[in-house]
């Protein structure tokens, strides 16, 4: 029956009765999960979205702090941006959900109790039919990430852990440690890269930190050799499809490869990134994907019910 709707709902072309069918949102920026049409009608912030792809993170960041954070004074937009991620949750059914915080959103709620208190009355009050599973996103500046690591993760909350290694905070070195007290913990084991560069910084990734999943990691499809791999060892890539054709990482829809990473028998899942500025949920995400023609309904589904496994 799920199935079913699913598939009717791709070719109704309609994002009304996509809405209704379980998903996954497994790589989800938690203070840019929200849809800025909420914080719209809610906080009266302008609603434009992005006019046209960004040349750079540093681009999109400031995309962020002009349209958004600007409107909201002294951190103040923290938290209605966090119930923005969990509204959207329950609105699109996303059922299982991954959304990613740092020590420094931890810190700006007072200290891991506070905010794993906020956090839970976030959820139950906002998406209280979704499974969430919290990462610890690490790598965006050292200061004392490492040394806290023991403290935040005896809260026993998070179920996985992000890095984000794109400035080369971290050696490979530094991270195998982060990641063998992450894997001892019983968390699963995440990093972005891939979304630029090349395959063979996700292939030493992959193996050298023994990854469970890599948010983007769509640069393999430029190397057979580690399209394989992934595929032999089952590491899953959670793809965010409108972030990448908003920051030139890919052409278009069409071109995405997805196709191709797919067609290699990698488990794939369809996520939003940072739905704040990127403006594509989950359930426009598929249809993009159905309607640009590089994925058919029935593939669509099987992507789907990877992300409900997790």
């Amino acid at each position: 029956m799920e199935k079913r709707m699913f598939l009717q709902a791709l070719e109704h072309h309609s994002l009304i009765e996509l809405e209704k069918i379980p998903k996954s949102d497994l790589h989800n920026h938690a203070g840019r999960g929200g849809a800025l049409s909420y914080l719209h009608k809610k906080w009266g912030i302008p609603s434009e979205p992005p006019d046209r792809p960004f040349h750079s993170l540093h681009e999109m960041n400031a995309w962020l702090q002009d349209h958004v954070k600007c409107y909201f004074p002294d951190g103040s937009g923290y938290l209605p941006r966090i119930e923005a991620a969990f509204a959207q949750a329950e609105k699109d059914s996303i059922r299982v959900l991954a959304l990613s915080f740092t020590l420094d959103e931890i810190d700006f709620l007072g200290g891991i109790n506070s905010f794993i208190d906020c956090m839970d009355r976030l959820l139950h009050t906002y998406a209280p039919n979704t499974c969430f599973l919290p990462d610890l996103a690490l790598g965006y500046k050292k200061t004392d990430e490492t040394e806290r690591l023991d403290e935040i993760l005896g809260a026993h909350w998070f179920c996985g852990i992000d890095i984000c290694n794109y400035s080369h905070t971290y050696s490979i070195s530094e991270l195998k440690g982060v990641c063998r007290k992450a894997k001892n913990n019983g968390l699963i084991l995440k990093a972005h890269v891939g979304e630029f560069g090349n395959p063979d910084e996700i292939l030493q990734y992959a193996q050298e930190l023994n990854l469970d999943q890599i948010q983007h990691g769509i640069a393999a499809a430029q190397s057979p050799h580690v399209m394989k791999w992934l595929a032999d060892h089952k590491v899953q890539l959670n793809i965010c499809p409108t972030s990448n054709v908003m920051l030139k990482s890919s052409r278009s829809y069409s071109t995405h490869p997805i196709r191709v990473l797919f067609d290699y028998g990698i488990p794939v899942t369809i996520n939003t990134d940072d739905l704040l500025i990127f403006q594509a949920t989950v359930s426009q995400e598929y249809l993009n994907l159905y309607q640009s023609g590089v994925m058919t309904g029935e593939e669509l589904n099987i992507i789907r019910q990877t992300g409900l496994k997790y």
